[in-house]
């Protein structure tokens, strides 16, 4: 599938990228961590320069969990440089539109497509995308901005390269950052 522009008013989604994505405290960092938080950070520049709206997501773990409510690893990564007007959207199972406001405000954007990114490729990302078709969204996914950690029987990478092709054969608009960005 050839790569197309998202429509001028799809806003960008930042799924879970979490400062337990990144830090390496609780849990190892996703693969490519690094790459990843410069990949977002492109991403946010590129939907602000291009006045798209821009909402993050974050997982809200139980009690114990790395990713629960004021735990070190809960607060969305700083280093994403999110702003003040840019919303977070709680969630507490994968599909980031189980939060209804999350729904409300895309539709408030007046977007029938919205972007993602974010962690991780094989959990909430592939729940959210699935999430976004079933509101009658079209779905852009940044191919190399999301991840994931290995598992036992995969790499990272190939949970990622495997998620990409199951998106595209979904309906998914797959596009790379650069080809978004121009950088």
């Amino acid at each position: 599938m050839p790569e197309t522009s998202p429509a001028p008013t799809a806003p960008l989604i930042v799924i879970d990228l979490q400062t337990g994505m990144f830090d390496g405290v609780a849990e190892p960092p996703i693969h490519d961590a690094e790459g990843i938080a410069d990949r977002a950070r492109a991403l946010i520049d590129w939907a602000r320069r291009g006045g798209r709206k821009i909402a993050f997501v974050r997982h809200d773990g139980p009690v114990g969990d790395p990713l629960a409510p004021g735990e070190p690893g809960w607060p969305v990564w700083p280093a994403l440089g999110q702003a003040g007007d840019e919303p977070t959207f709680a969630k507490s199972v994968g599909d980031a539109f189980s939060n209804a406001a999350l729904g409300e405000w895309v539709a408030g954007q007046g977007a029938g497509e919205v972007v993602l990114i974010g962690a991780q490729s094989d959990l909430c990302v592939a729940a959210t995308v699935k999430g976004a078709f079933a509101a009658g969204l079209g779905v852009t996914v940044v191919s190399d901005a999301h991840s994931t950690l290995d598992t036992a029987s995969e790499t990272a990478p190939q949970i990622i390269a495997r998620h990409n092709a199951a998106f595209a054969d979904a309906g998914v608009n797959l596009v790379t950052t650069k080809a978004l960005t121009g950088g």
